[in-house]
């Protein structure tokens, strides 16, 4: 019984949980599954949250959880990203908690190297990576994305360098973090980095390109005129930085946005 206990508490250890929320996105979801079976770190379990689809993403899903035990397929009615994305982490059996979307990639080294980051490197406790940027057709659209080889949380602020399929927490520290369900789907990913940046101070990137980032056109991610409000909220009601301080940081958000995206 001992060893049986010492065992599982090794492998749950070196466990990384990938939660996926899934809504409606049969187009991409296997090519976004196969990217995590390619992995050559193994020690993974794959939680795919289906968001109430009325597609057939789900029983795409259900098709590979078939075939491999790591992956799991939960459901739950239509509740919006950070409400599937919390019921994932809350399943989530591993150390390490990352968020890779229904519609994104991962390079076969992406879980080797990331972790390799966060354990050669004094301190780190969350990790991000260096991206392609793709279209709907899986093409290049846009140059790569470098982020920065370190960001705080002012850094965060003015711009998010971690894009949510490269972010790799460590929950070693401080325990599973949870995304505020009260912003539903818009800017619930970036204000989940923030909360975690306040415990962790500092977040280290990988320059390697790890990862491909889906546009996807007319998203409402992508429109900044429809993110610029709920983005000026983050500031002012999450992080409560008064009026002008929020009004400062959204502006710097808006052109670092514009320089993010023009190239």
């Amino acid at each position: 019984m001992y060893f049986c206990t010492l065992y599982h508490a090794i492998m749950i250890d070196h466990l990384v949980s990938i939660i996926t929320p899934l809504y409606n996105g049969e187009r991409f979801v296997g090519e976004t599954i196969e990217s995590v079976l390619a992995q050559t770190y193994p020690h993974w379990e794959m939680l795919i949250i289906d968001d109430g689809s009325t597609d057939n993403s789900p029983q795409i899903a259900e098709q590979y959880a078939a075939k491999d035990t790591r992956i799991k397929v939960l459901h739950q009615a239509n509740a919006g990203s950070a409400t599937a994305r919390n019921n994932g982490i809350r399943h989530a059996q591993g150390r390490y908690i990352a968020l890779l979307d229904a519609d994104d990639l991962w390079e076969p080294i992406f879980l080797e190297e990331q972790l390799k980051l966060l354990q050669n490197t004094v301190g780190a406790l969350l990790v991000c990576a260096a991206h392609k940027r793709i279209d709907e057709q899986g093409n290049e659209c846009l140059s790569p994305f470098v982020a920065p080889p370190e960001a705080h949380y002012t850094d965060l602020l003015k711009t998010c360098s971690i894009t949510c399929l490269t972010g790799l927490y460590d929950t070693k520290a401080f325990g599973k973090m949870y995304l505020r369900e009260e912003l539903v789907s818009l800017r619930d990913d970036y204000v989940y980095w923030l909360d975690i940046i306040h415990k962790v101070n500092v977040v280290y990137a990988n320059p390697k390109i790890l990862g491909s980032y889906r546009i996807i056109r007319n998203s409402v991610s992508r429109n900044k005129h429809k993110v610029i409000i709920p983005q000026f909220k983050v500031y002012y009601k999450c992080e409560h930085l008064g009026f002008w301080r929020s009004l400062y940081y959204t502006i710097c958000w808006a052109w670092n946005g514009y320089k993010k995206y023009r190239k």
